[in-house]
């Protein structure tokens, strides 16, 4: 039995890695992509239509000015960010808290940041549960 291989002769696991500009998870690789892979931005159509908003990028500033502000080694939890962009109504900064998790992804992509838990580096794209958020080591 061979391996899948797509209309070029690739096999999926040979396409780059790519990260959806919205949401800053894993796009996983599609056959119906195989003509137009380098054109994919998006995972899927809900973050192609969600985009990237304005209080997304204040989210990501956000957390660039509250990791600015700790120790090197520090972290962040994302609510805090969602805090300091939504203001003190609970209502609003809770609204902005699966935001938060986005522009970590994000950061995360373009290599700023690195998401834990336990301590521990983990994947953004599959990370469940409370995150913490630090400056990426080298």
């Amino acid at each position: 039995m061979g391996r899948r291989r797509d209309r070029d002769g690739e096999s999926p696991s040979e396409h780059a890695e790519k990260t959806c500009g919205s949401c800053g998870r894993r796009i996983e690789w599609r056959a119906r992509w195989a003509r137009d892979w380098d054109a994919v931005r998006w995972c899927s159509d809900a973050c192609r239509a969600r985009g990237v908003r304005p209080v997304d990028r204040a989210l990501e500033e956000s957390i660039r000015s509250l990791l600015a502000e700790r120790a090197r080694d520090a972290t962040v939890c994302p609510s805090e960010a969602a805090r300091a962009v939504g203001g003190a109504d609970e209502e609003a900064w809770r609204a902005l808290m699966e935001p938060a998790r986005r522009a970590a992804r994000r950061l995360v992509a373009s290599g700023e940041v690195e998401i834990t838990q336990g301590g521990k580096v983990v994947d953004p794209s599959t990370a469940k549960g409370p995150i913490r958020v630090r400056r990426a080591r080298a």
